[in-house]
């Protein structure tokens, strides 16, 4: 089987993804109206505009002394303070020849169009005196310097984080609406794996992936059903496969899509519906699955199948089922950030496959290496923050720039 890249690997996922929303039931991609409170990590289903301009009224930057400019004689007589101006308060009118003592935020009296922070004005006698003349406009915020009413604040497909919110708030919104989370069924295959706290007899091994699996879907909010434990049986993962394609809009697996006489994932998913097998010209993660399962209904839900190794299922749910899920959850930009970084480590031999090694972040600013980078050493994955992304064939030496991906941002 050749190898394939992963960037067109990725073509063909996200051509899936986009695929399978044009054949969801419209019913399932109505946008839903939900309060602020319960919009965080949701995306945003239409643009947003505001409806008003933030600030709405002109008001203090600084506690100071609001004024007219032209009042204002450097070293010359002081200033009566006609009125005093709180954040929340109405103020009247300026009277001319007089200042206003105001506070941060506070809206700023009519005829007034300078504040003086307070550390450059002397109280004499109870007068404001000055000993420069202020630039006219000095620490005012004027109507609109935020956001002017009309404006696109929020954009579909922004996934919205606590800035978001705050920025809807700030306008008056209370609800928002966004595209309902991603359905996701996970199931585990194999007669080896006990759970954790169970006894591990010869020929057994513990089930770490499926809470790999859980980690990872809970950090990208979505609609998660884990269909636990499958026995090594063609129908009972056949069974399987459809009680999740009914009701989810893509199933993850790890492990049992090869060849062999008791991996049974493969001839299950080709069984309930189609499947291409990939070899990926990446490591740690070579093998994926990709296809679909059929409902009764005629439509379908997609299917990935990962590797069983915990390292290569977390290296390819970050960089093949997270994009899908983003794409599936309404977003259009699903790459990762990549910071370019200094290493501080040698890799003197590089593989025919794109490497994406395990890195953390050092006090100079520069990326520290696990010491193994074997598919199997899943405490690199806890070691680390991050991976380098390493071209196929490249070496690297102390001091070279390499491409970073932050595990915030991969796994999140």
């Amino acid at each position: 089987m050749s190898l394939m890249s992963l960037d067109d690997a990725l073509v063909r996922l996200l051509a899936g993804a986009d695929a399978y929303l044009q054949t969801v039931p419209h019913a399932a991609r109505v946008p839903a109206s939900v309060p602020l409170s319960d919009a965080l990590g949701r995306v945003l289903a239409t643009d947003i505009a505001s409806s008003m301009s933030v600030p709405s009224v002109e008001n203090s930057a600084m506690d100071g002394y609001a004024l007219r400019a032209a009042d204002v004689v450097a070293g010359g007589p002081g200033l009566a303070i006609s009125q005093r101006v709180a954040a929340g308060q109405v103020p009247t009118p300026l009277t001319p020849g007089t200042v206003a003592r105001i506070f941060t935020g506070a809206q700023l009296p009519e005829g007034a169009d300078t504040v003086v922070m307070q550390e450059d004005v002397r109280l004499v006698d109870g007068l404001a005196c000055f000993d420069a003349v202020p630039q006219a406009g000095a620490h005012v915020r004027g109507i609109g310097c935020d956001i002017m009413e009309g404006s696109v604040i929020l954009k579909a497909g922004d996934r919205l984080g606590p800035a978001h919110i705050a920025l809807a708030a700030s306008t008056g919104l209370d609800r928002l609406p966004v595209w309902p989370r991603v359905r996701v069924a996970t199931f585990s295959t194999g007669d080896e794996l006990v759970m954790p706290g169970e006894p591990l007899v010869p020929g057994k091994i513990y089930n770490s992936n499926r809470f790999l699996l859980r980690g990872l879907l809970a950090g990208l909010d979505v609609l998660h059903t884990d269909l636990g434990i499958v026995e090594d049986s063609l129908d009972a993962t056949r069974e399987v496969l459809r009680r999740a394609a009914a009701d989810h809009d893509l199933i993850v697996t790890t492990g049992g899509v090869s060849v062999g006489e008791e991996d049974h994932v493969r001839p299950a998913v080709e069984a309930e519906g189609r499947i291409d097998l990939w070899a990926l010209a990446i490591k740690p993660g070579k093998p994926l699955a990709f296809g679909a399962i059929r409902r009764e209904d005629g439509a379908e839900a997609l299917f990935i199948g990962l590797p069983g190794n915990p390292v290569s299922s977390l290296i390819t749910f970050a960089l093949c089922v997270r994009p899908v899920l983003l794409r599936l959850a309404g977003m259009a930009d699903v790459a990762p950030v990549r910071i370019a970084s200094r290493a501080d480590f040698s890799w003197p031999r590089g593989d025919r496959r794109r490497e994406f090694l395990r890195a953390r972040r050092n006090a100079q600013g520069g990326l520290d290496l696990f010491s193994n980078q074997l598919s199997a050493v899943l405490t690199s994955t806890v070691w680390a923050d991050g991976i380098v992304d390493n071209p196929s064939g490249q070496t690297i030496a102390p001091g070279d720039t390499v491409q970073f991906i932050a595990f915030s941002d991969l796994l999140s």
